[in-house]
């Protein structure tokens, strides 16, 4: 049999503890637990998780990360249409939380899972945005200051104190691209808006660094362009959606993004990557869907709720690709 150390010219590296880095390709023996390791490389995936207790659709509110996510609001069918129900993530499964003062669906969301806010939406049928905003304790939801402009189905971004909300649709029919800004009380107004207005929009990044991506204009359709704001104005990004799709999840910063699901115009499962200038294509989600949600970074994201044919509360767990270090077995 050949040895290891005639197949790569040196010996195995006994070590107390594994190395903070490790390469593709390095072997060590950990003298501590005993085992034999290697680095390797993991391929970028979505792995299912543990379902929503309330299967729903229409863009449910989210914040939060992998491990401890947010998810709140959305659409149920009738009777009622809306719920306020609120529900938090553990890493494998959803609990109950204190419910929003407003039930409604196609809101959005920012912040953590203790400290997050809730704004616009439709509260029923028919079609009536509105610019309710409710601040999350990590128990309880409070009423906050009112958008400036009600709306639905609008992107957002940022924190509980320092929120960034743009695009979305004014019922019936006006699809806005204004933008407005939170301050932990209030919304101020941004006289620069979207350069391309839209509605169902992915979002990321934080209050003075976000990311508009996607979305839908009744009259050009669906959209791939990705626009940049930098605390006073939008630009737009050369580098556009490979999927032109709406009603998508978003995740991560403005540099590191994740754009996943959406409908373009079917079901659509396909996750990208952004770096800041362009958009790359990954590994799908396992269960294609719009009206989707998410939370988390771009290495670690959580995709949450949505429709396939009907509602669902299908939770899956993103993981980016990278190095990690693999426990070899000998059989």
């Amino acid at each position: 049999m050949a040895e290891y150390i005639n197949i790569r010219g040196q010996s195995i590296e006994v070590v107390a503890s594994d190395p903070a880095n490790p390469t593709i390709g390095q072997i060590w023996y950990n003298s501590t637990s005993n085992t034999l390791k290697g680095g390797g490389f993991q391929v970028a995936a979505w792995a299912t998780s543990g379902n929503m207790g309330t299967a729903r659709q229409k863009n449910i509110g989210s914040a939060g990360t992998q491990t401890a996510a947010l998810g709140f609001g959305g659409y149920i069918g009738a009777p009622t249409y809306s719920t306020n129900a609120t529900e938090e993530y553990d890493g494998s499964s959803w609990s109950g939380g204190g419910n929003l003062g407003t039930a409604r669906y196609y809101l959005a969301g920012s912040g953590t899972q203790t400290a997050a806010l809730g704004f616009g939406g439709n509260p029923g049928i028919p079609p009536s945005g509105v610019g309710a905003t409710e601040e999350y304790d990590g128990s309880a939801w409070t009423g906050g200051g009112n958008l400036g402009t009600s709306r639905q189905s609008l992107g957002g971004c940022g924190t509980q104190t320092a929120a960034l909300a743009f695009g979305g649709r004014n019922p019936p029919v006006t699809v806005l691209g204004s933008t407005e800004e939170y301050n932990g009380a209030t919304w101020v107004s941004n006289p620069t808006g979207l350069n391309t207005v839209r509605q169902a929009p992915g979002g990321a990044g934080t209050q003075t660094a976000g990311l508009a991506f996607g979305g839908d204009d009744p009259s050009p359709g669906l959209l791939s362009a990705t626009e940049q704001y930098d605390g006073t104005s939008w630009t737009t990004s050369p580098g556009s959606l490979n999927t032109a799709r709406g009603f998508l999840a978003g995740c991560g910063t403005q540099t590191a993004a994740l754009a996943f699901g959406g409908a373009a115009p079917s079901n659509t499962g396909a996750t990208e990557e952004y770096d800041g200038l362009t958009w790359s294509t990954s590994n799908p989600l396992n269960t294609a869907r719009n009206e989707i949600s998410g939370a988390g970074t771009q290495t670690a994201a959580l995709a949450f709720g949505g429709i396939t044919t009907v509602s669902t509360g299908a939770t899956e767990e993103w993981t980016g690709a990278g190095l990690t270090t693999k426990t070899v077995t000998v059989s």
